[in-house]
């Protein structure tokens, strides 16, 4: 066999994994040794922890996120405003099950294209059949469909509309029979006492470098979902992922070539969510609001340090993050990944964390990205391939997104790069709502960047590239794929 006959090694862009090169092995074996060796430190890490989280990694992660969104706040962020979770997948189970209710939460409104593993999150709560699809544009979430749509659900739903911002809360646990008062009139199902609301809706959302899309939202368009999420009592869950994944374009950064390192970014471009919902317009301590707010985020640690920390944080008002500390699992144990949080506090305190992220994470991701652009630019953009938001001076993130050219599908795509060129990509039907007909993700595809060798970026969109070429060449007849679709990612965003 020649060595043009070889088969061709496998590249794998769906995988949404840090590459085993990036994790700060050293940084977390000396924090859990100091941990370890220090019985005020490892005695309560290995008992029972209190169930909004281990105090100094709270603390820690307060005085940290501050300094990174330090222009955005009117006030620094506190411990009480903190809940350790064991990440935000079961931060996102752990939340509905304290603040929605199966009869009386009507929607889950998830923008679209979306992270596909949180759906299955979602009916585990019972919405199967419930979930909804926000698009969004290249300002982020289409606010005046979202709006239109809550605005036709509200006025289907019986009820007097005199009370139709009411939602269930603060009632005794056996008075779980009291017909809802915000129009629905079916029970709820669950017991609510003075730490725990049910909202109406429940928005999801990856508002900065959006999983799947890369998307970032604009600060106009975050403003008027908090405003939309207060007026229809809809609860914003963010999953704030991304944030400290970023680095100058090219082009903002001046630099002579892709392979540049970008400078470091060690404060964050936009407010969350959870800033503005903090103080917008009154905030969410404003006359006449209950005190729980509309939005919560959802931090993890999975990306910044290490996926299998399985630890990280949700902020939201105290009233909230009360509620939250309360859910049955955490009460039953105390917050998850009590061992854990003492390595991270370690890290956090010995600034061991912040440098790995803006010395190391950011710098490479930066060199990957841009090797990934410099090949999409050099092989996909002359086959009429588009991206979005392609004029942004900063990225992040993991991922690309792009649009093929017509007549290609992402489905066919994606069989033919696996079968012909051992390469596998997202599919944008992959990253669609549950049970959403949207026919405009049929052309779309995500590239990750963050877990094969860097030198097998390029290679991998060269490789792609062929594929489109053939196709537009020689479009497929119908049913004319292969056997079968790209394997799915284990886990992971």
């Amino acid at each position: 066999m020649t060595e043009k006959d070889q088969p061709k090694s496998s590249i794998n862009l769906l995988k949404g994994w840090p590459n085993p090169c990036l994790l700060p092995v050293a940084q977390i074996n000396a924090a859990s040794a100091s941990a370890l060796s220090n019985p005020n430190v490892s005695t309560p890490g290995l008992l029972y922890g209190p169930d909004p989280g281990y105090w100094p990694l709270r603390e820690g992660i307060a005085t940290w996120l501050s300094r990174f969104y330090e222009k955005h706040l009117k006030a620094s962020i506190y411990a009480e405003r903190i809940c350790i979770t064991g990440g935000a997948s079961q931060s996102l189970a752990s939340i509905l099950q304290v603040f929605s209710d199966p009869v009386y939460t009507r929607y889950i409104w998830m923008v679209s294209p979306t992270y596909f593993r949180v759906c299955p999150i979602f009916e585990d709560n019972a919405f199967a059949g419930r979930l909804r699809s926000v698009p969004e544009d290249d300002q982020g979430i289409d606010v005046d469909f979202l709006r239109k749509r809550l605005q036709d659900e509200d006025q289907n739903a019986p009820g007097d509309d005199a009370s139709r911002n009411k939602s269930p809360t603060h009632r005794p646990h056996n008075d779980h029979h009291q017909v809802p008062s915000n129009g629905n009139t079916r029970d709820t199902l669950k017991g609510l006492q003075p730490w725990r609301k049910a909202y109406r809706h429940v928005i999801y959302a990856v508002p900065t470098f959006s999983n799947p899309s890369s998307r970032t939202m604009t600060l106009r368009r975050r403003q008027e979902l908090v405003q939309i999420a207060r007026r229809y009592d809809a609860l914003v869950i963010t999953d704030d992922v991304y944030d400290q994944l970023q680095w100058p374009t090219k082009q903002n950064a001046k630099q002579s070539t892709y392979d540049d390192p970008s400078p470091s970014l060690r404060q964050a471009l936009l407010p969350r969510l959870v800033d503005i919902d903090r103080w917008f317009q009154g905030g969410a301590e404003r006359d006449g609001a209950d005190g729980f707010g509309n939005v919560v985020s959802n931090g993890s640690f999975s990306k910044l340090a290490a996926p299998g920390v399985r630890c990280g944080w949700t902020e939201g008002s105290e009233s909230f993050i009360l509620g939250l500390s309360k859910c049955g699992s955490s009460a039953s144990g105390g917050a998850p990944s009590q061992m854990t949080s003492t390595f991270m506090a370690q890290l956090l305190s010995s600034g061991e964390l912040e440098e790995h992220i803006y010395t190391t994470l950011q710098p490479a991701y930066a060199r990957r990205y841009n090797s990934m652009i410099s090949a999409i630019e050099r092989y996909l953009l002359p086959l009429e391939v588009t991206l979005p938001q392609s004029d942004r001076d900063v990225v992040g993130g993991y991922f690309l997104w792009l649009k093929l050219p017509k007549p290609l599908v992402a489905e066919a795509v994606a069989q033919r790069a696996e079968a012909e060129e051992n390469l596998i990509i997202g599919q944008g039907p992959l990253f669609a709502v549950y049970g959403d007909e949207r026919k405009d993700l049929e052309r779309q595809v995500r590239v990750c960047f963050s877990w094969e060798a860097e030198e097998n970026l390029s290679e991998g969109i060269q490789r792609l590239g062929t594929v489109i070429r053939k196709m537009l060449r020689h479009p497929p007849s119908p049913g004319d794929t292969a056997a079968s679709g790209p394997s799915l990612p284990v886990g992971g965003y």
